[in-house]
C-alpha cells in the first residue's frame, strides 16, 4: 500500500479545502516545492498534487508551482486538476509527471481516457469523486447521475493504472476514510483503487492494513499530515512492517 501525501494548489500556494469548498481553503505553505521536499525527506515514495484552480477552470492554473515541485524533488508525482484534453495531458507527461489523473473528462469524454491510456501506458489514472453516492465533476461543483462503480467499470479494459476514489463528504474534515465504499469499488473493478478523503489518524492507516483491505492499493493523506495528527515516519513504518509497502 502506498501512502500519498497531498499537495493541493490554490493561487500558487499549498492549501487544504473542507469538502471541496474553495471558500474554506486554509493555507499551509506558501512554497509548495519546499513542502514537496519535506515529504521526500520524510520518506514518502510518491506525491499527490492537485491543481484546484485548474479543476474549476478546466485548464492548468498552477503550472509554475507544479514545475517548481518537479524541479525540487525526485519522487514520482501524480497530478490532477484541469486535465481535459490530450494536449494538456501530453505536456504534463513530457514535463515529467509520472501519472496524470483525469476526473471530469472521464465522465464527459470516456474516449479521451481510453486514448490517453493507450498513448501513455501506466501513466493515466481516473479520479472518481463521489457525493451522496454520485460522481461529482467540475471541481466537485456539479453532481452527475452516474455512480462510482458505473464509472469504474466503464474503464475496466482501458488500461487505466489506478482509480483515486474520494468521498467528498469526508474530505478535509478528519472523520476517517469511507472504507466501506472504497472497498465496494475495489471489489467491483480490477483496476487498483486508491482511497482519498478523511484520513485522520494512524488508526486509519492501521485499518487499511487489515486483511479485508488488501484490495486497496493506497491512500491519500492531507490535512492530518499538515496538522500533525499523523506522524509520517510512524505511518510508513507501520506499512513496511505489515509487508504492504509499494512502489
Amino acid at each position: 500500500m502506498i501512502l500519498y501525501p497531498a499537495i493541493d494548489l490554490k493561487e500558487g500556494r499549498c492549501v487544504r479545502l473542507v469538502q471541496g469548498d474553495m471558500a474554506r481553503a486554509k493555507i499551509f505553505n506558501d512554497d509548495p516545492a519546499a513542502q514537496a521536499a519535506d515529504f521526500e525527506t520524510q520518506g514518502f515514495s510518491w506525491l499527490h498534487v492537485v491543481d484546484l484552480d485548474g479543476a474549476f477552470a478546466g485548464e492548468p492554473r498552477n503550472a509554475a508551482a507544479v514545475d517548481a515541485i518537479l524541479a525540487r524533488v525526485s519522487l514520482p508525482v501524480q497530478l490532477g486538476g484541469g486535465i481535459r484534453d490530450m494536449k494538456t495531458l501530453d505536456a504534463w507527461i513530457a514535463k515529467g509527471i509520472a501519472r496524470v489523473i483525469i476526473g471530469t473528462a472521464a465522465v464527459r469524454d470516456p474516449a479521451f481516457v481510453r486514448e490517453a491510456a493507450r498513448r501513455h501506458p501506466g501513466k493515466v489514472a481516473v479520479g472518481i469523486d463521489a457525493k451522496d453516492g454520485r460522481v461529482a465533476v467540475e471541481g466537485w461543483a456539479q453532481t452527475s447521475s452516474m455512480t462510482a462503480e458505473e464509472l469504474g467499470r466503464r474503464f475496466e479494459d482501458a488500461g487505466v493504472a489506478a482509480i483515486i476514489y474520494t468521498d467528498i463528504a469526508r474530505d478535509g474534515i478528519l472523520k476517517g476514510l469511507n472504507v466501506e465504499m472504497t472497498l465496494a469499488l475495489a471489489q467491483a473493478v480490477k483496476i487498483p483503487v486508491i482511497a482519498s478523503g478523511g484520513l485522520a489518524s494512524i488508526d486509519d492507516v492501521h485499518r487499511l492494513l487489515q486483511p479485508d483491505c488488501a484490495l486497496i492499493a493506497g491512500a491519500i493523506t492531507g490535512r492530518a499530515l499538515y496538522d500533525g495528527r499523523i506522524d509520517p515516519r510512524a505511518a510508513l513504518k507501520a506499512i513496511a512492517q505489515a509487508g504492504r509497502a509499494g512502489m
